[in-house]
């Protein structure tokens, strides 16, 4: 009788051990019936420590944000592939010049679960087509303000039309001496007579090219550029700036007041757009949070 209560025990310790082993997931949250879990959130933060941020509260809440994004998602009838998502994971890679292998060596390294940053990127793309399709739609913006606003940005600097060539003097691979090739882009400055011999004039300089640039309004311009191209007359050529492929100046090969403000609009409309799309983003899921079930256990 003793060996089998004994019996008896020791089946029962073997099926609760199978049911709950040592270190099983404890549920933190619920979100509308979907679970977070100690290990989820766990798993977050040192996710939040790879990308220098902290916060038991912040991981938390984040997780509670892109479950809620993933359900509206899913009323919205909006579903987010695999591949969808192994597309964004090495663009992520892409962003910070590394490998996918190399990506998720990173992960590993500092004890990311690769599926931690899975889970977030299939949120966020999941949260960025119910914007399109639910938020867009509800942000207005005035053309007549926008206008208004391009008009008063206008100044003499920014109302001119041009047509340029670029000149360049290459750094291959943004390799090679700065100080010296400025140098030699000073030299062909000072004899610079117009666009015409541009061409030529550049023939005498290794790795100096010629590029026509085309009609470019003041407005699609950085400021500085566009100030010292102000000051130009149709033949004059700007001091030479250091960029990415090597020492560019613009030749100005034609010039004429235009007083146009499509890009100004453009950029605003970009600008108001954006701020009045997070305004909206945030509202609508303030609002979806209102009216979620969250249980904090």
């Amino acid at each position: 009788m003793v060996r089998a209560i004994a019996a008896m025990l020791v089946g029962l310790l073997i099926v609760l051990n199978m049911a709950a082993p040592a270190g099983a997931a404890t549920v933190k949250v619920t979100v509308n019936g979907t679970t977070i879990t100690d290990v989820q959130v766990s798993q977050r933060l040192k996710l939040f420590q790879l990308e220098g941020r902290s916060g038991t509260k912040a991981a938390t809440e984040e997780l509670i944000d892109e479950a809620i994004m993933l359900q509206e998602a899913k009323r919205l009838g909006i579903t987010i592939s695999d591949a969808q998502v192994s597309e964004a994971m090495l663009g992520v890679a892409r962003n910070i010049k590394v490998s996918m292998d190399k990506l998720i060596q990173i992960l590993n390294q500092n004890g990311v679960n690769v599926d931690t940053l899975k889970a977030r990127l299939r949120a966020a793309l999941a949260w960025n087509q119910v914007t399109q399709m639910a938020i867009m739609p509800r942000v207005q913006l005035s053309d007549v303000e926008l206008e208004q606003k391009a008009a008063a940005k206008l100044d003499p600097s920014n109302s001119f039309d041009y047509i340029l060539k670029e000149v360049i003097f290459v750094m291959p691979g943004g390799k090679g001496s700065a100080s010296r090739r400025t140098a030699e882009a000073n030299r062909y400055r000072k004899s610079f007579q117009g666009c015409d011999s541009a061409v030529q004039l550049s023939l005498s300089y290794t790795d100096a090219a010629v590029i026509d640039i085309g009609r470019r309004h003041a407005t699609q311009m950085p400021e500085a550029l566009a100030k010292e191209l102000a000051g130009l007359n149709v033949g004059g050529i700007t001091k030479p700036r250091v960029v990415e492929t090597g020492v560019s100046m613009l030749a100005v090969c034609s010039k004429a007041v235009a007083e146009d403000t499509t890009f100004i609009k453009g950029n605003l409309r970009q600008e108001a757009g954006s701020a009045a799309l997070k305004g909206e983003t945030e509202a609508y899921l303030k609002g979806l949070r209102g009216k979620a079930k969250i249980i904090y256990e």
